[in-house]
């Protein structure tokens, strides 16, 4: 797959926080720093193995939490780049409350690295609006 085009309708947002990965992704139990992560889904680096069948299940954590979301997602695109490429992916299900705590997760990350004063309503209409970008 080398398309990329890009397939997320939300924001995404880096998965650093003061420089240092805060979110990532177990999959086949290997532990990969994320890039980014929206509600729709996340990208990972290029070098991350990851199953042939398509389809993979994968566990989400976040930094400092002992809070995890469990996943299916699938690769959508793979971007190559000299510093290295990155696979970008869709969730297809979140399970249980996955949705919501996702949703809280991001809304504590735009909270945290808002360079202005914003408020948690504002957070919540940047994490499931539109993309800005």
């Amino acid at each position: 797959m080398s398309d990329s085009t890009e397939r997320r309708r939300r924001q995404r947002f880096l998965a650093l926080r003061r420089g240092e990965t805060c979110f990532w992704a177990q999959i086949d139990g290997r532990r990969t720093p994320l890039l980014d992560l929206s509600l729709e889904g996340f990208g990972i680096p290029d070098d991350a193995v990851l199953p042939a069948d398509g389809g993979f299940e994968v566990v989400l954590h976040r930094a400092g939490v002992p809070d995890e979301i469990r996943a299916r997602a699938h690769v959508v695109n793979r971007v190559a780049h000299p510093s290295g490429g990155q696979v970008g992916c869709l969730f297809d299900t979140l399970e249980g409350d996955g949705r919501e705590r996702l949703e809280e997760w991001l809304t504590v990350h735009v909270l945290a690295n808002a360079s202005v004063p914003i408020t948690e309503k504002d957070a919540v209409a940047i994490v499931s609006g539109p993309s800005l970008v």
